[in-house]
């Protein structure tokens, strides 16, 4: 067991009197986290294992009469349920049971693709569940190796991880967390072994997943689509010129790429749009969720060399999904990117509580102010709402290189 942001949180809305719905991709440690919050729980169906799912979607009354069997008792019996994802009409008997008593059970969730529910209309629980998310592991979670300086201002400030008895998840440095991502179900296991488990996460599971769904016709079309979407991971959507290249019309290709979101291994990162500026890209910029698995998915060995080959763009792909991950727990706030069609572009654009942060990012370890010049442009034209900016990148310390601009180093983030 290692200590996760989420788990304090968690813990105190698992005790609020509503269903309980934990979303997130595989491997990001959901089962995980709900078996130390939830250690023995009354009912527990793993639905991820055929030999209970068949029985449960061939009779779906069996679900109800499982939970009335459950004897009456002062406290609520908990009944948590893996991979509820894959048979719809638990939610329609969780919705039953609730209405029925909404102190006798306390039902709990979990799930790592909500497409299914969607398309068929699924029963969600509307005003009777709290939704919640799990992520790849934040930079809090899984410190960086070395001593670092704590004591500076982030661009999008976070709590801090609640102090505990757990330990954090081993420390790494930059190469190692762009090499093979964050997903605690890999990090943890030998460096040797990452690389082939990142291949048969991207292959495998979503080849499980998808084709169990039924989401997908022409599954070669797919894979094909998927590589490609991986190799451009971070960059701005052309759906005609991926379509054109795989084969498949554009709105196959935004359907694509809907069904990745929906499975909660990919982002899309829409333009920012509140420059008095007449020339902006409002195209969006779509990201897979997790370094390791990108490179597993646009046919690259996950290791060093994946890196190496790029790795600007691999820094700058981390820090966005460093931002959304934080967002994302946050509940609130939102996350672009901003560029003009005369080229001018600023990585990411964090708009929070009112204040609008501009982020570039560098993989230099020498920052000087024309690295930023985008960015003090942006500042001049947002006065009011975005009094700082920032620069990302590999530098020692901090450094102010403007009255208005502080270099960061990746772990200050």
């Amino acid at each position: 067991m290692h200590s996760r942001w989420a788990a304090t949180l968690l813990a105190e809305k698992l005790r609020k009197p509503y269903v309980h719905v934990l979303f997130g991709a595989r491997q990001t440690g959901k089962t995980t986290l709900l078996r130390q919050l939830l250690p023995d729980p009354a009912l527990a169906f793993n639905l991820a294992d055929p030999s209970e799912r068949g029985p449960l979607l061939a009779n779906p009354g069996s679900f109800l009469r499982a939970c009335r069997a459950l004897p009456r008792q002062s406290s609520p019996h908990v009944v948590f349920v893996d991979e509820a994802q894959t048979v719809p009409a638990v939610f329609d008997a969780v919705q039953a049971l609730y209405d029925e008593d909404k102190t006798r059970w306390r039902f709990v969730l979990c799930g790592s693709t909500a497409r299914k529910l969607r398309l068929t209309g699924a029963n969600l629980l509307p005003g009777r569940s709290l939704h919640h998310r799990l992520f790849p592991l934040l930079l809090a979670e899984r410190p960086p190796t070395g001593p670092h300086p704590t004591r500076v201002a982030s661009p999008l400030p976070f709590p801090p991880l609640a102090s505990g008895s757990l330990p954090l998840f081993p420390s790494a440095d930059l190469e190692e967390r762009l090499a093979y991502g964050d997903l605690p179900g890999v990090i943890l296991q030998p460096l040797a072994d990452r690389a082939d488990l990142l291949r048969s996460y991207a292959l495998a599971h979503l080849e499980e997943e998808i084709r169990r769904e039924a989401l997908v016709k022409d599954w070669g079309a797919f894979l094909r689509f998927l590589q490609l979407a991986a190799a451009e991971s971070g960059l701005i959507v052309n759906f005609a010129k991926i379509g054109k290249e795989v084969g498949l019309t554009a709105p196959t290709v935004k359907s694509y790429y809907q069904l990745l979101e929906d499975m909660f291994i990919g982002f899309s990162v829409p333009g920012w749009s509140g420059s008095p500026r007449k020339n902006l890209t409002s195209t969006p910029r779509f990201h897979l969720f997790d370094l390791g698995v990108r490179h597993a998915a646009a046919g690259l060995t996950p290791g060093p060399g994946a890196v190496r080959a790029d790795p600007g763009r691999a820094l700058e792909q981390w820090v966005g999904i460093e931002l959304w991950k934080r967002l994302g727990y946050l509940g609130r706030g939102r996350l672009h990117h901003f560029r003009t069609k005369d080229g001018a572009e600023i990585d990411y654009v964090v708009e929070l509580d009112g204040r609008i942060v501009p982020i570039e990012v560098k993989w230099t370890e020498r920052p000087d102010r024309n690295d930023a010049r985008h960015v003090l442009t942006f500042l001049d034209e947002q006065k009011k709402a975005a009094p700082m900016g920032y620069l990302i990148c590999r530098c020692a310390r901090p450094e102010q290189i403007d009255d208005r601009v502080i270099a960061l180093p990746w772990h200050c983030l």
